[in-house]
């Protein structure tokens, strides 16, 4: 591994894109719990607030895919401003929420979480055309730091502005930051490396009959064990966050030792990133995404069996460490898999699975809990997630074939006109029965 540092990626235009992305996540964020503090003194109260907040994460679920589908990359700057701006609107209507009727509310908190839906993955590929290609993995590095920052402040800043001053007002501020990255975004360049995606087809490598190149969609389906790795990571951590205070109540210690517990999962999450950007590592992105992934789950687990406080933070400290890797090298294994111009769609959808795999494992948690003791839900969760990473790792392990033959990874991939980089247009066949990938393609405009 060679020593790199971040002075590379200290730009002005990636400094703007960090303020504009503070400001695009931190709504993301106090949007859930914001929700819960609206409903608080209405007829319902938390019951409401809850369902607020699962309506909120599953307009987001469905709108990351379908908005991630629709965006162009020539077209960035437009799609990135009607999502925000969407959220703006939506935002700035709940500020008058404790006044209006409940069917309103859940109206506008659709529209608030489906709207922006999509602007992460397009912030996302917005930020990786900023850079050379030799410094993606650090800003995707830094935008891990970011996002810990952001959801580790986010709570006690909704919770400081809800009781402060009203339950309306933490939407308020949420749709000043969407203003603000909508503003930041319009100054930043767009759409320097997408191409067109117009036809919906990936690029064509020299020589290839354009009839033979993938659509768009089929190249989207074909990255579904990126997709599948990325509900894994969410899998565990939904289990942590949501049976932590249970199993530290069910250790003897006061329930109140789970926040700090947490905070040092996020603080090692946050040091993780920094260390990885920091340095290039040996093997490729998709087997240092299945390692770091394992070590997670296994580290996550440890947690229902280690003694104290102290070996349950131990536990929790290296989980998060690793967690940074993985979310880092998912995105890379999705750049690797993608050309450039399906980057903001593969994001998206990525996105969303991680929403699914949150909330089916977040569900299951909670049923085993009325059944089973905390550690057993924690360890239910780690081999359901372990599971999942075998799987992840069997569709890894499946090499790809391109026309020639060799059978290597990473062979079928064509040079981007104008740029030197690899358009990673998987070859056809990866996991997936030749007549269902031509089913697909052809049933695609």
């Amino acid at each position: 591994m060679t020593a790199v540092g971040y002075r590379s990626i200290a730009t002005k235009q990636v400094y703007v894109w960090s303020v504009a992305a503070l400001a695009n996540k931190l709504p993301i964020s106090m949007a859930p719990l914001a929700c819960v503090f609206l409903a608080r003194e209405r007829p319902g109260g938390y019951a409401l607030g809850a369902t607020l907040a699962a309506v909120w994460v599953v307009a987001e679920v469905v709108g990351a895919p379908v908005l991630g589908l629709l965006f162009r990359p020539e077209r960035a700057a437009f799609h990135l401003a009607l999502g925000l701006g969407t959220g703006a609107v939506a935002y700035a209507a709940l500020f008058f929420g404790p006044s209006l009727p409940t069917p309103a509310v859940v109206a506008l908190v659709f529209l608030a979480g489906f709207g922006p839906a999509a602007t992460p993955g397009g912030m996302r590929a917005l930020l990786t055309e900023l850079v050379p290609e030799r410094d993606v993995s650090k800003v995707l590095s830094a935008e891990v730091v970011l996002n810990g920052l952001v959801w580790a402040g986010a709570p006690p800043l909704v919770t400081f502005v809800a009781l402060a001053t009203g339950p309306g007002v933490p939407f308020a501020v949420a749709a000043a930051l969407d203003v603000a990255a909508l503003c930041l975004v319009m100054v930043l360049p767009t759409g320097r490396r997408g191409g067109s995606a117009g036809d919906g087809r990936a690029p064509v490598a020299g020589g290839a009959d354009p009839e033979d190149t993938p659509s768009a969609l089929g190249l989207l389906v074909r990255a579904w064990p990126v997709y599948l790795t990325a509900a894994a990571s969410m899998a565990m951590l939904s289990t942590m966050e949501l049976v932590l205070p249970a199993l530290v109540e069910y250790r003897g210690m006061d329930v109140g030792t789970a926040a700090p517990l947490l905070m040092v999962f996020w603080v090692s999450c946050v040091a993780g990133g920094v260390v990885y950007g920091r340095r290039s590592w040996p093997g490729g992105v998709r087997r240092q995404s299945l390692v770091c992934l394992l070590v997670t789950t296994v580290a996550l687990t440890s947690v229902a069996l280690l003694p104290g406080a102290v070996g349950m933070g131990f536990g929790l400290a290296v989980g998060g460490a690793f967690q940074a890797a993985v979310l880092v090298t998912r995105n890379l294994s999705l750049r690797e898999r993608l050309p450039a111009a399906s980057h903001t769609a593969g994001y998206a959808i990525m996105y969303a699975a991680t929403g699914v795999g949150y909330s089916i494992v977040a569900a299951s948690s909670a049923l085993v809990l009325t059944f089973l003791s905390p550690a057993a839900a924690v360890l239910g969760g780690g081999m359901v997630t372990l599971v999942i990473v075998a799987a992840g790792g069997l569709a890894e392990r499946e090499r790809p074939r391109g026309k020639g033959g060799t059978g290597k990874a990473g062979t079928g991939t064509a040079e981007t006109a104008g740029t030197g980089r690899r358009a990673a247009a998987e070859p056809s066949g990866e996991a997936w029965p030749g007549g269902l990938r031509r089913w697909v393609n052809q049933r695609t405009p």
